[in-house]
């Protein structure tokens, strides 16, 4: 079987504070933000992430969503060409008002990231993806 797309649908408590959070990373909208839903576009490909209010989503989900503060559902990965690159986005995460959770740095493993988290808690890194890496 075939599909022509892929999109991920996730929780948030305030679809205002999500448009406002993304649109200071410099997101791309995908729709108007209404108080059930707000979308935005990621990257070249315009991968296309929903945030749904919470309640919706559970409807929809038929169940329960993660609870973020104390677990995890997936990490979103976002390229960067330099380390001042990764340094900018935890910059402007921590401006924004999202969590930096693992500091932008040369970590343990060899690469160079962050770890940030949304005001609801869906958590991306920033990866550099330098040449020869």
């Amino acid at each position: 079987m075939q599909t022509d797309q892929i999109w991920a649908n996730l929780a948030v408590a305030d679809t205002k504070r999500t448009e406002a959070f993304y649109t200071a990373l410099g997101f791309t909208p995908n729709c108007d933000t209404t108080p059930v839903l707000t979308s935005f576009l990621f990257g070249k490909n315009n991968f296309v992430i929903h945030f749904f209010i919470k309640k919706q989503l559970e409807f929809a989900m038929n169940g329960k969503t993660t609870d973020l503060q104390h677990s995890n559902e997936v990490i979103f990965s976002l390229s960067a060409k330099s380390e001042a690159e990764v340094d900018a986005w935890a910059a402007k995460v921590a401006e924004a008002g999202g969590t930096i959770v693992t500091e932008a740095g040369r970590q343990s493993d060899g690469y160079y990231y962050c770890v940030f988290a949304d005001p609801d808690g869906h958590k991306f890194n920033v990866l550099c993806v330098e040449p020869g890496m």
